[in-house]
């Protein structure tokens, strides 16, 4: 088995996180009163920075950004986070790569109170060594920094056995920031011409198709 540490993004991957987030994002706007866009420009808003979101599609400010963050975390924290589900075959996936001996982490852009927050509620913190996130004041929100934070607080070295499994181009892209081996998933937000373009060395449709890679290496 060539790989032993996996690192896996949380929403699009692990939980299917789209109504929560969509939701709280439609609260921000309601509150900046920006007029709402439709679905497919809310499903963006999975898996970036939230920060960088509403900089990159309404031009705000950093005040602007910063205050539609706070209004989204009022209706996440207090209601979206809850509208959300496991994946199916994402516990037999944990359960099989935890019994052939991998180690196991979450580096997601979600701050890393709130990772821990729904791993908890889904009864999946166990299967964690490590739960890695973003910091609340912005300061580490970037997918390879948040990425950079794990390996290093993991005490990881040996790169060439660890993977980073994630369904959008920055789980990519920061991956290779930090010279690791990327799995690409279509069943979360992102697609096949995404994850090609960003470079994932393998892509594929299911969990279990992630098992397959990882234990028959």
């Amino acid at each position: 088995m060539s790989y032993k540490t996996i690192l896996f993004d949380l929403d699009g991957t692990i939980t299917d996180s789209g109504e929560g987030i969509m939701h709280s994002v439609v609260y921000a706007l309601k509150k900046m009163k920006v007029k709402i866009p439709d679905q497919k420009e809310l499903y963006s808003f999975i898996g970036p920075p939230l920060t960088d979101s509403f900089k990159r599609l309404y031009h705000f400010d950093d005040l602007k950004a910063s205050l539609a963050v706070e209004y989204y975390r009022d209706y996440y924290q207090k209601q979206g986070i809850y509208e959300n589900h496991v994946y199916a075959g994402i516990s037999e996936l944990l359960i099989n790569l935890k019994a052939a001996g991998c180690t196991l982490y979450i580096a997601t852009s979600k701050p890393e109170i709130c990772a821990k927050q729904i791993l908890t509620h889904f009864d999946l913190s166990s299967y964690f060594d490590g739960i890695y996130g973003a910091s609340l004041d912005g300061g580490r929100s970037r997918k390879g920094d948040v990425i950079q934070y794990a390996l290093k607080k993991s005490a990881i070295t040996h790169f060439e056995e660890t993977l980073m499994v994630g369904d959008r181009s920055h789980d990519i892209i920061g991956a290779k920031e930090n010279r690791l081996t990327s799995i690409g998933v279509l069943y979360g937000f992102g697609d096949q011409a995404e994850l090609e373009l960003a470079g994932a060395d393998y892509i594929v449709e299911t969990p279990k198709e992630i098992e397959k890679i990882i234990i028959n290496n």
